[in-house]
This record gives structure tokens, sequence and C-alpha cells, in this order.
């Protein structure tokens, strides 16, 4: 299967460059598949606020609780084993010239003081070589100590690295303080940012809306942005309906949104994202399955998240179901898969050739997904992070 398959054409101005002031009042294109038992199938277009209603009450819905936090570094390289940066330090003016970006986008559960990451300018960076964060000029020759140092341990391919982080008192208090929300590529806030890394920076107002109202366990480098339409009101109805919710954690990282660089699908190998399922969730997912009802889940992330347990308990002779626990998912879902878990999915659009379409191609079938996203275009829905959703059932 070619990855040229999943192409579309997206006028930029179809890009959402701001969230709605009322998250639920997105656009909703709802697609009901032919083999669901609808007839011949089609879609819909209607509110994310009739989502409640579209659910059946014997539904379970699963969302993705994860939360983001600012991922986005910048700082300063030492070249090799420069010594550390104080006061009175007569390389002042030359240590700031060596500026350099770094989006954490994995935590190392062996050494939770190393991270994956991507450097810019990822050419220079090199095994051995020392990074500070949270540094400021003070004079000419004086920059005040940073608040992070780091040493680039491994060196991968395209701007890849994994760095070791000195030991500090609540690292993620001071990644909050000093960093910044990595907006994706596409949203275009501050071309004055430099954009080093294909990311923008965030506002702000944005460290609170690029987060689902049910973020709890904090991890991920970007939103799972299905759940970006949900609010208190949106959540209650759908409770008031008598339809349970329950949840998992996956953190996204590189792998959600690395590009796809090779010509065919099955060549592409996801990165590893850790990921959680309570014990509550378990038994929820498998009486569900057990009771001919439907799982929904709640973005692309949630969906790999029980697609992967599912895989994991058969490989551990389980028959069917899920099991509690966590591990690091790195299941690549594209068309010829067969679901286990998930009967339906909430999911927002997204990028040409991208994994995350490939995956909704998966469930939805191919043309009839391709052929909705092109009517998605010509009605004007808005696009990606900050857009518009669709429910496929």
């Amino acid at each position: 299967m070619l990855v040229s398959e999943f192409h579309y054409d997206l006028p930029t101005e179809s890009i959402a460059q701001q969230p709605l002031a009322d998250r639920a009042e997105s656009r909703l294109q709802h697609l009901v598949r032919a083999n669901a038992g609808h007839g011949s199938g089609g879609w819909q277009d209607r509110r994310f606020r009739e989502f409640p209603e579209l659910l059946r009450q014997d539904d379970l819905l699963v969302l993705n609780n994860t939360r983001v936090f600012p991922a986005r570094l910048y700082g300063y390289r030492s070249g090799k084993k420069a010594q550390v940066v104080g006061p009175q330090n007569a390389r002042a003016r030359d240590f700031l010239r060596g500026r350099v970006e770094v989006l954490l986008t994995r935590q190392i559960a062996e050494d939770p003081n190393e991270w994956e990451c991507l450097v810019k300018p990822g050419r220079k960076i090199g095994v051995g070589e020392e990074l500070y964060f949270g540094a400021q000029a003070v004079s000419d020759v004086e920059v005040r100590r940073p608040e992070l140092e780091a040493e680039v341990m491994e060196r991968g391919s395209f701007g890849e690295r994994r760095i070791r982080f000195a030991p500090v008192n609540d690292f993620f208090g001071v990644v909050e303080r000093i960093g910044n929300v990595p907006l994706p590529p596409y949203i275009r806030r501050d071309e004055s940012d430099g954009l080093l890394l294909g990311v923008s920076g965030g506002s702000e107002p944005d460290k609170e809306r690029y987060q689902t109202v049910y973020a709890q366990a904090r991890g991920s480098v970007a939103a799972p942005t299905a759940g970006l339409h949900f609010t208190t009101e949106i959540l209650e109805r759908i409770r008031e309906r008598g339809i349970e919710i329950v949840e998992v954690t996956l953190h996204v990282g590189l792998g959600t949104f690395q590009p796809v660089r090779v010509e065919k699908v099955e060549e592409h190998k996801l990165h590893r994202e850790w990921y959680e399922i309570p014990a509550k969730t378990a038994a929820a997912i498998n009486a569900a399955k057990a009771e001919g009802r439907r799982v929904v889940a709640v973005g692309t992330t949630t969906v790999r998240t029980l697609e992967f347990a599912a895989q994991r308990a058969r490989e551990r002779g389980a028959v069917s179901g899920v099991k509690a626990g966590q591990g690091e998912a790195d299941i690549f879902i594209y068309p010829g898969y067969r679901f286990q878990v998930v009967d339906a999915l909430l999911t927002n659009f997204h990028l040409p050739q991208s994994t995350l379409l490939m995956l909704v191609c998966a469930l939805g079938g191919k043309d009839f997904v391709m052929q909705a996203y092109r009517h998605a275009v010509d009605a004007g829905y808005r696009f990606y992070s900050y857009g518009d959703c669709m429910l496929v059932e």
C-alpha cells in the first residue's frame, strides 16, 4: 500500500489557527459505515454539541486523560565539554550565540533523567555536548547559571537525540516555568520565533486551551485533540443518558506526529509511547465486549492504547479483551487491520499521508474516509488540532 494513496489537497485557509471560544461549538462530520448495519452508509454535517445524543445508551466511552506539558525548551549548547556557565564567565558572549531548541518527546522509564527528544540544529549537536536551559545574559561577560543542564548521550536520525538531565528538585516544575507549549507546525503564531523545529510557540492562553478539560496525567508533548471539544456540560449530558465513561492514559510523543518518510505504508515504524490502563477501565471494556456493547474511543491515541493492549493480551494467551497495566505502545494501524476492541471513533481531521489518517481509514474504510475528507474540505470544515471533528461508526 502506497503512502500517496492517503493524500488529499487542503487549502491553507482551512487550517484552524485559533480555537473556538466555545469548545462544543465545533462542527462534527458524522460518518456511518455501510457495514455498520445502516444500509449503504453515508455522512451528515452536525455540531459537536449533538454528540451525546449520537451515542447509544449502552455505549462505553473511553477518554485519554493525558496532560500536555510545555515540552519545548530553548537553550544554548556548549560545544565540546565547556565549563559550567556561571557569573563572570568571559565566554558568555560566545556562549549565547549557540542557541539550541529541544522538544522533549519521551521520558525513559529506566532512567527518569533521560529523555528522547528532537534537537535543532540537528547536524551540529553531537554526543557529549552539554545543553543549558533557563540561562540568561546579565551582561556581555556574565550569564546567569542555567536552571537545567543536560548532556547528549546518543544520536539518532532526523534530529533525534537521547539526553540526560542533571538531577534537580522538581524537574517538571522547572519545565513548567521555562518551557513553551509545543503547538504543531501548521499553527503560525509568531514568525519571528524562529520555528526551529517546525513547532510554533504557544501563548499563555494555549497552556489552558491546548488541554482537555479532563486532563490529569502529565506527560504529553501534544494534546489528544479529539478531546478538546468536550466541556464539563457535555460530559454531564453523556452521564445523564446513563452512558459509562472510563479513562486510559497515553502520553503523546513522537509516535503520534512523526512524518512518514517511506513510500510503502508497511515499511513505516512507529516510536513507542507510554500508556496505562487502570483496572476499572479494563474491567469495563471486557464487560462491554462480552455483552456486545460498543466501545467508543475518543481520539486515535485511545484507539492505539486499547488495540495494543488487546494485542499484548493475545500474545500472552488471552482469548480476548484487555488487561490492566502499563507499558509502551508502538502499534501501527492501517487499512487491513482487524480491530479487537474499538467499534466507533471520535477524531479530529488529520494531515495528508499521516499515520493518524491511516488509522481512521482502517476503521472507516479508505475510500469512504477519503471521500468524506474531500467533502469536509469543500464544506469548509476547520482542520487539524484546533479544528472540527469526525465521528466514525
